[in-house]
């Protein structure tokens, strides 16, 4: 099955402002929220990688579903589907993708987010949750949580 790009960024377009009731929403939501995209996308649910909802309306999920250095690592290492891939180069990612943040440069992934546009010089715009963002710029030197120390990791789901 083919990663539908579309439909993980009209996902990302509908949700990032708020949570879909179907899903747990937490205090600390980005990779939750990325997950779920991703999934939109039709990326199957994978040992190490899913969100399920018990008969009883209970739900329960993997660290990488909705932990951010878990989702890096797991996306880094090929992803559910075992096409993901790291590349080396911002410009290298499409709609869809993801981008991974570690704050403090210390190799500990903080922050994830998905590409759902391109400024007009042709640099990735990301939605996020947590605190909400569309069509943030990728680097988020914006934001309050970007330091000088910031690394990224930027993953191609082929």
């Amino acid at each position: 099955m083919a990663y539908d790009r579309a439909r993980a960024v009209e996902y990302a377009e509908t949700f990032w402002s708020r949570p879909n009731p179907y899903y747990k929403a937490f205090a600390d939501d980005c990779t939750n929220f990325v997950s779920q995209c991703l999934r939109a996308g039709g990326l199957p649910m994978a040992r190490g990688w899913w969100y399920r909802r018990g008969r009883n309306g209970q739900a329960s999920w993997s660290h990488s579903w909705a932990v951010a250095h878990s989702l890096c690592l797991f996306l880094k290492r090929g992803g559910p589907t075992g096409r993901t891939r790291e590349v080396g180069d911002v410009g290298q990612l499409q709609l869809g993708d993801v981008i991974c943040y570690d704050w403090e440069g210390d190799g500990r992934w903080n922050h994830n987010t998905i590409i759902t546009a391109f400024a007009e010089d042709g640099s990735p715009l990301v939605n996020a949750r947590t605190i909400s963002r569309r069509h943030f710029p990728w680097d988020y030197k914006a934001s309050h949580a970007w330091t000088p120390q910031t690394r990224y990791a930027f993953l191609h789901i082929e």
